[in-house]
C-alpha cells in the first residue's frame, strides 16, 4: 500500500484504489480466490442511488448473463433498508463499456425474479 498510495490522486478520480475495506487488498489470497470463483457480488454506489457493475463479459452465454444478472438485482432487493419506502429501484439501464444505454422495464425484471 505504501507504493500504491503514490499512485492515489490518480487511481482515486477514477475509482481505482484499492482498499483494504473493499476487499482489494489482502493478506489471505486463497480466501479472496475462493470468494470470487464462490461469485462474489461486488458494486459501487453513487451518492444518488447510482449502482455500477459488471454483469459478465462478450464471452459469456445469454444463460449466464441471465443468471448474474438476476443475482445482483436479488442482492440489491435483498439489501434495501427498512427504513426504505415506496418504489425502491426507479428504473434498470444496461450498457456496454462504451455503448449506449439500454433501459430495461423493471416490472418485467419482477416477473423474471418471480
Amino acid at each position: 500500500m505504501k507504493i500504491i498510495s503514490k499512485l492515489g490522486k490518480i487511481l482515486g478520480t477514477k475509482g481505482l484504489m484499492p482498499n483494504p475495506k473493499v476487499g482489494t487488498v489482502t493478506m489471505d489470497i486463497a480466501r479472496a480466490v475462493k470468494e470470487h470463483k464462490g461469485g462474489r457480488v461486488e458494486y459501487r454506489t453513487e451518492k444518488t442511488g447510482i449502482v455500477h457493475t459488471v454483469i459478465g463479459k462478450t464471452s459469456f452465454g445469454k444463460e449466464k448473463l441471465l443468471d448474474n444478472f438476476k443475482s445482483i438485482i436479488t442482492e440489491i432487493m435483498r439489501i434495501k433498508p427498512a427504513s426504505a419506502k415506496g418504489v425502491y429501484v426507479q428504473a434498470i439501464t444496461l450498457s456496454t463499456t462504451m455503448g449506449p444505454g439500454i433501459k430495461i422495464n423493471t416490472d418485467s425484471v419482477q416477473t423474471l425474479l418471480g
